[in-house]
């Protein structure tokens, strides 16, 4: 029958046929009277029949007819059929993407910059009341907003007053959002706001309530990159522990000092068992072995030897060094390269690259092997580069 199927358009329409009515039979089965049943059953038996006994063109159109015919007697007609069948389609879809999403590969978005600059986070430009500065507009600005992931907000004031109220972000549409403030008895509303724009931390905007502006003086003038979006691959550690060097994806439930509703994205450097600790010269110790750029995943982290700094490879960076640098209080558990740290059984300690921004393994130590949720797949965006990062979209991030 399957040969059948791939040489012969009307077998298939055949199967097709039958196998449609098939399912609104079993749909409306409760429905149905005994005979309307029967004769269902039968007109599919005969077609399938048909079908196995490589009946001729004639034989088979004459039994796809009498099918037919049978359902259109029988079966009940549907209010607005095509929208129940459109319907079940999208229900399909978002079953087999969920489907996906939980078993295979899962969408992350990289929100900080602990990962450069193997991975990006969302980082912002304020270019306010710097004339020279010009932004894109028309067809290069959504270039940049659609393929780079880097986008543009220009609000000039109107008129002269004081910051008096930001409202907070409103969702107009699934995907679309605004966010309107008031300077004066002005309004100004931002479309596709990012996130923390006004306030917290970062302060995108860098504004504060009762700051004065003049007419004509620029209110914002931002540039905000996104961070890399990329798939999380699940399957694999299902068949495996992680490596040394991955890049992994892991739930923060559990782990003293941080949120418990998070996922984070680090390099895992130690598994359970091995003893741990931080040279002065930015190198870890394993079981007493140096790990330097020979070492699998680890060419990029110590490809070179600069002066630690926010946003470089700066090897793995301890609390003696960090402090060298102005940046005390990143490493509290690897005070020197004297402090040793052993890893419990089935726990992993890691660390981000960027080590002079990140928040990991230094600080809060290690973590159940179970709250891993697989590693770094494949950044789908965005598609090209960002100025001067480096483009990263595919396989190529390690």
């Amino acid at each position: 029958m399957l040969v059948q199927w791939f040489l012969s358009g009307q077998v298939r329409h055949a199967l097709d046929l039958r196998k449609h009515v098939r399912n609104l039979l079993e749909a409306q089965r409760d429905l149905l009277a005994p005979e309307a049943i029967t004769a269902l059953e039968e007109a599919c038996r005969k077609l399938r029949t048909a079908v196995e006994e490589r009946a001729d063109a004639k034989r088979l159109g004459e039994e796809m007819a009498s099918l037919e015919a049978v359902a259109n007697k029988w079966l009940k007609t549907y209010p607005h059929a095509s929208w129940r069948e459109n319907v079940e389609v999208v229900l399909v879809a978002i079953a087999v993407a969920m489907a996906i999403r939980t078993f295979f590969l899962q969408p992350f978005k990289i929100p900080t910059g602990s990962m450069q600059p193997t991975l990006y986070g969302i980082t912002h430009e304020s270019s306010r009341n710097q004339p020279e500065v010009k932004f894109p507009t028309g067809l290069s600005a959504f270039v940049d907003s659609w393929f780079r992931g880097v986008a543009y907000y220009h609000v000039v004031c109107e008129a002269d007053g004081e910051l008096r109220q930001v409202e907070p972000p409103k969702t107009v549409f699934p995907l679309v959002k605004k966010q309107t403030f008031h300077v004066g008895d002005r309004s100004y509303t931002v479309w596709f706001p990012p996130d923390q724009l006004f306030g917290g931390t970062p302060n995108r905007a860098g504004l504060y309530p009762g700051q004065q502006f003049k007419k004509g003086e620029d209110i914002i003038k931002l540039q905000v990159t996104s961070g890399d979006h990329l798939f999380v691959d699940r399957l694999s550690y299902n068949f495996r522990r992680p490596e040394r060097g991955e890049i992994i994806v892991f739930e923060t439930k559990g782990i003293q000092g941080l949120p418990q509703d998070q996922f984070y994205i680090k390099r895992m450097v130690a598994l359970g068992g091995e003893r741990v600790r931080l040279g002065d010269d930015r190198h870890l110790r394993i079981n007493g072995v140096r790990l330097d750029a020979t070492t699998p995943r680890f060419e990029l982290v110590y490809q070179s030897s600069p002066a630690p700094r926010e946003s470089e490879f700066s090897g793995q960076v301890n609390e003696t060094v960090a402090r060298q640098h102005g940046r005390g209080g990143l490493a509290s558990l690897f005070m020197d390269e004297r402090q040793e740290l052993q890893v419990q059984p089935r726990h992993y300690i890691v660390m981000g690259d960027n080590t002079m921004n990140s928040l990991d393994s230094r600080t809060w130590g290690d973590f159940p092997q179970e709250n891993v949720i697989g590693k770094s797949a494949f950044v789908y965006w965005p598609f090209l580069n960002q100025g001067k990062r480096p483009g990263r979209f595919g396989w190529s991030h390690r």
